[in-house]
């Protein structure tokens, strides 16, 4: 039996966000734990992060780590700490060692690559919620996630992600629909700096709430890869 680790991004609401995946998975026979990380607490960063989810696994060798967006900027960390058999990014921010969340917009590029893809696509340029985050998920899944969202105080884009490699085998899932992370983007991220090829899911930086079967079947096929 594998454990699914599925790490929330900014907000740090992992039960809210994963609740569709979850019972996918251990359906299949795995265990899925969605890990809350303490986002408003003024006090916490990624060393506290990762300290938090290395304890949560504390005990298991069979580890898939799935990291959403700003979550990628703890999964390096929690690999450094447990044993972890592989990671998955899903429109995750993919850090170098040291840098810091705050840092890497400028770094990759995401505000241009971001209106570039909303010129091209015929949506609006200006940020908001609906538009890039939430045009892909049915009514009843946008309306559930308000209660859960908390602020992702400074302290965690501040912190430099300390770690001195990619120790473990790195998947890139890419939403097709991600307008947040557009998939050019997160293509060209993944070779720089990781130097891999990204796997194409359905749906958009959500895609763990807008197509949770699709995403499930995705990882199991991570699962499946032993030898890699």
């Amino acid at each position: 039996m594998t454990t699914f680790a599925l790490l929330p991004g900014a907000g740090g609401a992992a039960a809210w966000y994963w609740h569709r995946v979850v019972p996918l998975l251990e359906s299949a026979g795995h265990e899925a734990l969605a890990i809350d990380l303490p986002a408003d607490d003024p006090g916490a960063g990624l060393p506290e992060y990762a300290a938090l989810v290395a304890s949560a696994l504390e005990g298991r060798d069979d580890v898939v780590l799935v990291a959403q967006s700003m979550g990628g900027f703890t999964a390096p960390l929690v690999a450094a700490r447990r044993p972890v058999r592989a990671i998955v990014l899903l429109n995750a921010m993919v850090p170098l060692p040291g840098e810091t969340a705050g840092a890497w917009w400028d770094a990759v590029g995401q505000e241009d690559a971001r209106v570039s893809a909303a010129q091209a696509g015929g949506y609006p340029a200006e940020f908001d919620l609906d538009t890039y985050f939430l045009h892909d998920l049915d009514p009843a899944a946008a309306a559930s996630g308000a209660k859960h969202q908390r602020p992702e105080v400074d302290r965690a884009f501040e912190t430099p992600c300390a770690f001195d490699q990619w120790a473990v085998p790195v998947h890139v899932a890419a939403g097709a629909d991600d307008r947040f992370f557009p998939l050019d983007l997160q293509c060209r991220v993944a070779r720089e700096r990781l130097g891999v090829d990204v796997d194409v899911v359905p749906g958009g930086h959500l895609a763990a709430l807008s197509h949770p079967a699709e995403l499930t079947a995705y990882l199991l096929t991570v699962e499946g890869e032993r030898g890699s």
